[in-house]
Protein backbone atom coordinates (compact mmCIF):
# COMPACT_ATOMS: atom_id res chain seq x y z
CA UNK A 1 0.00 0.00 0.00
CA UNK A 2 1.66 3.31 -1.17
CA UNK A 3 1.66 6.41 1.26
CA UNK A 4 -1.33 8.24 0.06
CA UNK A 5 -3.55 4.80 0.12
CA UNK A 6 -1.73 4.40 3.85
CA UNK A 7 -2.96 8.18 4.48
CA UNK A 8 -6.51 8.05 2.49
CA UNK A 9 -7.48 4.53 5.07
CA UNK A 10 -6.10 6.87 8.01
CA UNK A 11 -8.69 9.66 7.56
CA UNK A 12 -10.75 6.94 6.13
CA UNK A 13 -10.93 5.02 10.10
CA UNK A 14 -10.86 8.22 11.48
CA UNK A 15 -13.85 9.33 10.14
CA UNK A 16 -15.82 6.15 11.02
CA UNK A 17 -14.36 6.12 14.83
CA UNK A 18 -15.26 9.99 15.43
CA UNK A 19 -18.78 9.07 13.65
CA UNK A 20 -19.38 6.20 15.51
CA UNK A 21 -18.17 7.27 18.85
CA UNK A 22 -20.19 10.87 18.51
CA UNK A 23 -23.30 9.89 16.79
CA UNK A 24 -23.62 6.18 17.58
CA UNK A 25 -23.47 4.92 13.82
CA UNK A 26 -20.89 4.97 11.04
CA UNK A 27 -21.21 7.34 8.39
CA UNK A 28 -23.52 6.37 5.51
CA UNK A 29 -21.23 5.12 2.83
CA UNK A 30 -20.30 2.13 5.15
CA UNK A 31 -23.77 0.70 5.88
CA UNK A 32 -24.80 -1.38 8.84
CA UNK A 33 -27.34 -4.13 9.22
CA UNK A 34 -30.37 -3.14 10.31
CA UNK A 35 -29.66 -4.88 13.54
CA UNK A 36 -26.55 -3.14 14.44
CA UNK A 37 -28.28 0.47 13.98
CA UNK A 38 -28.58 2.83 16.65
CA UNK A 39 -32.37 2.83 17.91
CA UNK A 40 -32.35 -1.49 17.81
CA UNK A 41 -28.82 -2.02 18.73
CA UNK A 42 -28.91 -1.37 22.73
CA UNK A 43 -31.81 -3.57 23.10
CA UNK A 44 -29.93 -6.26 23.29
CA UNK A 45 -28.29 -4.69 26.79
CA UNK A 46 -31.31 -5.72 27.85
CA UNK A 47 -31.22 -9.18 26.64
CA UNK A 48 -29.90 -12.41 28.95
CA UNK A 49 -27.42 -13.11 29.89
CA UNK A 50 -23.77 -12.33 30.85
CA UNK A 51 -20.31 -12.11 29.54
CA UNK A 52 -21.32 -10.37 26.79
CA UNK A 53 -19.66 -7.56 23.92
CA UNK A 54 -17.93 -4.99 25.55
CA UNK A 55 -18.52 -2.76 22.61
CA UNK A 56 -22.23 -3.70 21.58
CA UNK A 57 -23.70 -5.51 24.65
CA UNK A 58 -24.67 -8.85 22.68
CA UNK A 59 -24.98 -11.66 25.05
CA UNK A 60 -23.07 -14.06 24.51
CA UNK A 61 -24.66 -16.70 27.01
CA UNK A 62 -28.68 -17.86 28.06
CA UNK A 63 -31.41 -16.93 25.78
CA UNK A 64 -30.09 -13.80 24.27
CA UNK A 65 -26.82 -15.25 23.62
CA UNK A 66 -28.65 -18.18 21.63
CA UNK A 67 -31.01 -15.86 19.89
CA UNK A 68 -27.81 -13.30 18.49
CA UNK A 69 -26.14 -16.31 17.17
CA UNK A 70 -28.88 -18.18 15.80
CA UNK A 71 -30.32 -14.76 14.09
CA UNK A 72 -27.63 -13.02 13.29
CA UNK A 73 -24.52 -14.99 13.35
CA UNK A 74 -23.14 -13.34 16.24
CA UNK A 75 -20.82 -15.37 18.75
CA UNK A 76 -17.25 -14.44 20.68
CA UNK A 77 -14.79 -13.55 18.75
CA UNK A 78 -11.93 -16.76 18.72
CA UNK A 79 -8.92 -14.09 19.46
CA UNK A 80 -10.67 -12.36 22.17
CA UNK A 81 -13.63 -13.12 24.69
CA UNK A 82 -14.62 -9.68 25.42
CA UNK A 83 -15.56 -8.89 21.46
CA UNK A 84 -18.28 -10.56 19.35
CA UNK A 85 -17.11 -11.60 15.88
CA UNK A 86 -18.92 -8.37 14.46
CA UNK A 87 -17.09 -6.08 16.39
CA UNK A 88 -14.33 -7.62 15.56
CA UNK A 89 -14.59 -7.34 12.12
CA UNK A 90 -15.61 -3.97 12.50
CA UNK A 91 -12.39 -3.49 14.52
CA UNK A 92 -10.23 -5.24 12.00
CA UNK A 93 -11.58 -3.46 8.88
CA UNK A 94 -11.08 0.05 10.48
CA UNK A 95 -7.74 0.03 12.56
CA UNK A 96 -6.87 3.39 14.17
CA UNK A 97 -9.27 5.72 15.76
CA UNK A 98 -10.27 8.96 16.83
CA UNK A 99 -9.31 11.27 19.44
CA UNK A 100 -13.17 12.53 21.24
CA UNK A 101 -14.29 13.60 24.05
CA UNK A 102 -15.53 11.36 27.01
CA UNK A 103 -16.26 10.52 30.36
CA UNK A 104 -14.31 7.84 32.12
CA UNK A 105 -14.11 5.60 35.01
CA UNK A 106 -11.50 2.74 36.62
CA UNK A 107 -13.05 1.03 39.48
CA UNK A 108 -10.46 -0.76 41.56
CA UNK A 109 -10.38 -3.33 44.58
CA UNK A 110 -9.28 -1.83 47.46
CA UNK A 111 -6.32 -4.39 49.65
CA UNK A 112 -6.86 -7.18 46.77
CA UNK A 113 -3.02 -8.47 47.98
CA UNK A 114 -4.42 -8.99 51.00
CA UNK A 115 -7.37 -10.55 50.17
CA UNK A 116 -5.11 -12.65 47.53
CA UNK A 117 -3.36 -14.12 50.89
CA UNK A 118 -6.32 -15.03 52.91
CA UNK A 119 -7.91 -16.91 50.75
CA UNK A 120 -7.12 -19.82 48.36
CA UNK A 121 -7.01 -19.02 44.59
CA UNK A 122 -10.35 -20.30 43.63
CA UNK A 123 -11.70 -18.50 46.65
CA UNK A 124 -9.84 -15.47 45.01
CA UNK A 125 -10.78 -16.00 41.52
CA UNK A 126 -14.01 -16.18 42.21
CA UNK A 127 -14.98 -13.25 44.61
CA UNK A 128 -12.90 -11.29 41.46
CA UNK A 129 -15.31 -12.53 38.81
CA UNK A 130 -18.64 -11.72 41.09
CA UNK A 131 -16.71 -8.19 40.81
CA UNK A 132 -16.27 -7.82 37.28
CA UNK A 133 -20.09 -9.04 36.80
CA UNK A 134 -21.09 -6.88 39.24
CA UNK A 135 -19.10 -3.88 37.57
CA UNK A 136 -19.30 -4.76 34.13
CA UNK A 137 -23.71 -4.66 34.42
CA UNK A 138 -23.80 -1.50 36.06
CA UNK A 139 -21.71 0.21 33.10
CA UNK A 140 -23.43 -2.17 30.50
CA UNK A 141 -26.53 -1.00 31.91
CA UNK A 142 -25.49 2.83 31.22
CA UNK A 143 -24.11 2.21 28.04
CA UNK A 144 -20.60 2.59 28.51
CA UNK A 145 -17.95 0.83 26.54
CA UNK A 146 -15.62 -1.58 28.77
CA UNK A 147 -12.11 -1.48 27.47
CA UNK A 148 -10.95 -3.92 30.17
CA UNK A 149 -11.07 -6.30 32.55
CA UNK A 150 -7.59 -6.51 33.89
CA UNK A 151 -6.42 -8.23 37.64
CA UNK A 152 -8.82 -6.24 40.33
CA UNK A 153 -9.57 -3.24 38.34
CA UNK A 154 -12.66 -2.19 35.37
CA UNK A 155 -12.24 0.12 32.86
CA UNK A 156 -15.30 1.76 31.39
CA UNK A 157 -15.67 4.89 29.18
CA UNK A 158 -19.02 6.71 28.02
CA UNK A 159 -19.12 8.17 24.39
CA UNK A 160 -21.57 10.91 23.51
CA UNK A 161 -23.01 8.26 21.06
CA UNK A 162 -24.18 5.68 23.58
CA UNK A 163 -24.21 7.51 26.24
CA UNK A 164 -25.63 10.64 25.64
CA UNK A 165 -24.51 14.02 25.85
CA UNK A 166 -24.71 14.52 29.76
CA UNK A 167 -22.12 11.18 29.62
CA UNK A 168 -19.97 12.67 32.75
CA UNK A 169 -23.35 12.81 34.84
CA UNK A 170 -23.80 9.02 33.61
CA UNK A 171 -20.72 7.85 34.31
CA UNK A 172 -20.84 9.43 38.18
CA UNK A 173 -24.08 7.61 38.28
CA UNK A 174 -22.41 4.48 37.30
CA UNK A 175 -19.68 4.74 39.82
CA UNK A 176 -22.22 4.97 42.60
CA UNK A 177 -24.29 2.26 40.88
CA UNK A 178 -21.05 0.54 41.21
CA UNK A 179 -20.38 1.19 45.13
CA UNK A 180 -24.07 0.27 45.56
CA UNK A 181 -23.69 -2.74 43.68
CA UNK A 182 -20.44 -4.21 45.41
CA UNK A 183 -22.32 -3.74 48.97
CA UNK A 184 -20.84 0.13 50.17
CA UNK A 185 -23.87 1.55 51.97
CA UNK A 186 -25.29 -1.74 53.28
CA UNK A 187 -25.31 -2.23 57.08
CA UNK A 188 -23.53 -5.23 57.00
CA UNK A 189 -20.57 -3.57 54.78
CA UNK A 190 -19.41 -4.20 51.24
CA UNK A 191 -19.04 -7.65 50.54
CA UNK A 192 -15.55 -6.53 48.51
CA UNK A 193 -13.81 -3.47 48.98
CA UNK A 194 -14.25 -0.81 45.80
CA UNK A 195 -12.99 2.79 44.88
CA UNK A 196 -13.70 4.54 41.66
CA UNK A 197 -12.26 7.24 39.73
CA UNK A 198 -14.10 9.20 37.08
CA UNK A 199 -12.51 12.23 35.47
CA UNK A 200 -13.78 13.29 31.52
CA UNK A 201 -11.57 14.78 28.54
CA UNK A 202 -10.30 13.94 24.99
CA UNK A 203 -8.82 10.35 24.35
CA UNK A 204 -7.94 8.42 21.57
CA UNK A 205 -9.77 5.20 21.12
CA UNK A 206 -9.96 2.96 18.21
CA UNK A 207 -9.01 -0.97 17.29
CA UNK A 208 -5.32 -2.37 17.63
CA UNK A 209 -3.97 -5.70 16.44
CA UNK A 210 -1.80 -7.90 18.28
CA UNK A 211 1.07 -9.44 16.63
CA UNK A 212 -1.16 -13.11 17.31
CA UNK A 213 -3.80 -11.35 15.48
CA UNK A 214 -6.31 -10.40 18.20
CA UNK A 215 -7.86 -7.16 18.19
CA UNK A 216 -8.40 -5.17 21.07
CA UNK A 217 -10.09 -1.65 21.53
CA UNK A 218 -8.28 0.58 23.65
CA UNK A 219 -8.31 4.03 25.02
CA UNK A 220 -5.14 6.02 24.73
CA UNK A 221 -4.17 9.45 26.46
CA UNK A 222 -3.02 11.64 29.36
CA UNK A 223 -6.73 11.73 30.94
CA UNK A 224 -6.83 8.19 30.54
CA UNK A 225 -3.81 7.77 32.78
CA UNK A 226 -5.34 10.62 34.92
CA UNK A 227 -8.91 8.52 35.44
CA UNK A 228 -6.51 5.53 36.90
CA UNK A 229 -4.96 7.48 39.34
CA UNK A 230 -8.04 8.78 40.87
CA UNK A 231 -9.23 5.57 41.05
CA UNK A 232 -6.24 4.41 42.76
CA UNK A 233 -6.38 7.17 44.94
CA UNK A 234 -10.09 6.92 45.87
CA UNK A 235 -10.81 4.57 49.43
CA UNK A 236 -13.26 2.24 50.36
CA UNK A 237 -16.63 3.47 49.11
CA UNK A 238 -15.66 6.65 47.84
CA UNK A 239 -16.00 7.96 44.24
CA UNK A 240 -13.47 10.50 43.37
CA UNK A 241 -14.37 12.69 40.55
CA UNK A 242 -12.32 15.52 39.00
CA UNK A 243 -13.48 18.89 39.14
CA UNK A 244 -14.56 18.83 35.37
CA UNK A 245 -16.50 15.85 35.45
CA UNK A 246 -18.28 17.73 38.21
CA UNK A 247 -18.64 20.96 36.44
CA UNK A 248 -19.83 18.42 33.27
CA UNK A 249 -22.23 16.66 35.08
CA UNK A 250 -23.52 19.49 37.12
CA UNK A 251 -23.60 17.35 40.22
CA UNK A 252 -24.01 18.34 43.27
CA UNK A 253 -24.63 16.90 46.73
CA UNK A 254 -24.13 17.50 50.30
CA UNK A 255 -21.84 14.55 51.30
CA UNK A 256 -18.95 15.94 48.83
CA UNK A 257 -15.59 17.03 49.99
CA UNK A 258 -13.64 18.57 47.99
CA UNK A 259 -9.91 17.36 47.27
CA UNK A 260 -6.58 19.00 46.14
CA UNK A 261 -4.51 15.98 44.30
CA UNK A 262 -1.10 15.59 43.22
CA UNK A 263 -1.43 12.46 40.63
CA UNK A 264 1.85 11.10 39.64
CA UNK A 265 3.73 12.19 36.59
CA UNK A 266 2.13 15.10 36.36
CA UNK A 267 3.47 18.61 37.37
CA UNK A 268 0.28 20.29 38.67
CA UNK A 269 -2.40 18.97 40.98
CA UNK A 270 -5.72 18.24 40.50
CA UNK A 271 -8.47 19.76 41.78
CA UNK A 272 -11.36 17.00 42.28
CA UNK A 273 -14.27 15.90 44.59
CA UNK A 274 -14.74 12.94 46.58
CA UNK A 275 -18.38 11.41 46.80
CA UNK A 276 -19.85 8.70 48.90
CA UNK A 277 -22.65 6.39 49.11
Amino acid sequence: MSIKQDSDFDKKSEEVWRSYMTTGKVPDYIGQPWFETKIIKPLFGHLPADPRCAICHYPFEGLGGKLTKILFGVEPSPLNPYLCNACERFAKNFQGGAEVEMSLLFADVRGSTSLAESMSPSEYSRLINRFYRATTKVLFDAHAMVEKLIGDAVNGFFVPGFAGPGHARVAIEAGMEILKATGHGDPAGPWIQVGVGVHIGVAFVGAIQTEGGAVTISVLGDDVNATARLGSLAGAGELIASQAAVQAAGWKSQDMQSRQLQLKGRKEGMDAWVIRV
